[in-house]
């Protein structure tokens, strides 16, 4: 008994020496700090906000952290920078600190679907040789220190500063997701992630939601390593710069789904193997066209399984849909009242978002107006048979404003002349300022009442 009690004395000695030997120094916290310092740098940047029920833009400015990855100025910074409805405006890089500060304009490149980063690109009239990191790959274990590199809030003048945490747990499914144990400063997004071996193994960060944006691999919430094999391949083969918020080469369904759990299928009868039912299908969209049904529930779609049961699930049925490619016809199999069904479904071009909506400002009025994009519908539910513009944004003191019209307004008609387009929209002022007649009457819609604003313009 004595040996054994000894023997397990000797192995809690060597474990807790195996943990102390994998806690950091503040000798190895300092080296990690001065290696990566360097390479950190701050992003500052406009965000272009789009109210969705509106239309209506507003702009806000904010900085977050950089991190730079290639001599060159490609820096890696959080994907919150783009994101459903916000879209960044006048990238700047800032590098160096003190009185070795620069800054260069930036160009926003790429936003992966799986992973909450964004790709930008430092600019410059000559060639830049940037301090930057190199990453090596490491997994990481439970339990296991590392330290995190990241920026302190605007009251410590963004200086630098390193955090240490644990991974708290190691999820396998659907791919490596390494947890952090504390959550996240703002400043330490997309920031460098350290072992302590001196192992440069990834960036921190927090995962979009779906509402969001977020793709296949949400675990949105939870302060997370992003392990360097994620995105390495961006910084060896940089991206083209592309238009990230255009939906030019993305399929559409055009139904809206949720997945099949197990006591929806004991209510409906069905083997509980998961699925997609669909709750809504937008009219005149593919899958309308194709004959789809609320209540049908999706088994499978161009010949792929669909067994969902859980929410975040859905988003790998989007990004199959989305990639799937534009103008393919592919087969659709449902049950429908518990019977199976096959359709052909050809994909459509998703739509245009209030984002990417044509815009015209009335100088007289003193208003902009968008056309409705089909976002905007489903958004406020207005109907397919209401065609008009709808009021962006109303400029202060102006006839509109008078006139109390407000953003979300839906115009139909200026005086005797139908609005249903921008272009009719144009083309009704440009007729009214030949008459310039005293008063005005707009017909509009507010919600589900329609009615008249009465308005005096200012010729």
């Amino acid at each position: 008994m004595r040996n054994k009690n000894f023997l397990s004395l000797l192995a809690a000695v060597a474990a807790f020496a195996a943990a102390a030997q994998d806690d950091f120094t503040v000798q190895a916290l300092q080296g990690d700090y001065d290696r990566v310092i360097p390479a950190i740098c701050q992003v500052l940047f406009t965000q272009e906000v789009t109210d969705p029920r509106t239309g209506e833009t507003v702009r806000r400015n904010g900085t977050c952290l950089g991190l730079i990855v290639r001599a060159d100025g490609l820096v890696m910074a959080q994907g919150h920078l783009s994101v459903e409805n916000a879209i960044p405006v006048d990238l700047r890089v800032k590098v160096g600190r003190g009185g070795a500060e620069k800054e260069y304009p930036a160009v926003a490149l790429h936003k992966p679907g799986d992973v909450n980063v964004m790709f930008l690109q430092a600019q410059s009239d000559t060639p830049l040789n940037l301090p930057h990191v190199t990453f090596t790959p490491q997994p990481l274990r439970v339990g296991e220190p590392v330290a995190l590199v990241g920026l302190t809030g605007e009251t410590l003048d963004f200086e630098p500063g390193v955090f240490v945490d644990r991974v708290a747990a190691v999820l396998t499914q659907p791919r490596t997701t390494y947890c952090l144990a504390n959550n996240l400063r703002f400043g330490c997004l997309t920031g460098p992630v350290v072992n302590a071996r001196g192992n440069l193994v990834g960036v921190a960060g927090v995962d979009l939601s779906r509402a969001d944006g977020g793709e296949l691999y949400t675990r949105s919430g939870h302060p997370l390593v992003y392990q360097a094999e994620l995105f390495q391949k961006y910084i060896d083969t940089p991206p083209e710069r592309e238009d990230t918020h255009k939906a030019e080469d993305n399929a559409w369904l055009g139904v809206f789904t949720q997945p099949l759990k197990d006591d929806y299928a004991e209510y409906w009868g069905l083997e509980k193997t998961g699925g997609l039912v669909v709750s809504t299908v937008v009219p005149n969209s593919p899958a309308a066209n194709a004959g789809v049904q609320a209540g049908d529930v999706i088994k499978a779609f161009d010949g792929k399984p669909q067994r969902f049961t859980q929410d975040r699930d859905v988003l790998a049925f989007t990004k199959l849909v989305r990639d799937t490619g534009t103008g393919k016809t592919v087969p659709m199999d449902l049950l429908r009242d518990g019977k199976p069904l096959t359709v052909q479904v050809t994909l459509g071009t998703l739509p245009r978002s209030a984002q990417e909506a044509d815009e015209f400002e009335d100088a007289v009025l003193g208003l902009s107006v968008r056309e409705i994009t089909r976002d905007v519908r489903i958004t406020l539910n207005i109907a397919e048979d209401v065609r008009g513009v709808i009021v962006r944004k109303v400029k202060s003191g102006s006839v509109a404003q008078v006139g109390k019209m407000r953003p979300g307004v839906i115009l139909l008609a200026l005086g005797d002349y139908p609005v249903a387009s921008i272009a009719d929209f144009e083309a009704a002022m440009a007729k009214l300022g030949e008459a310039k007649p005293a008063e005005l009457a707009v017909f509009a819609r507010v919600g589900p009442q329609t009615g008249f604003f009465r308005l005096k313009p200012k010729w």
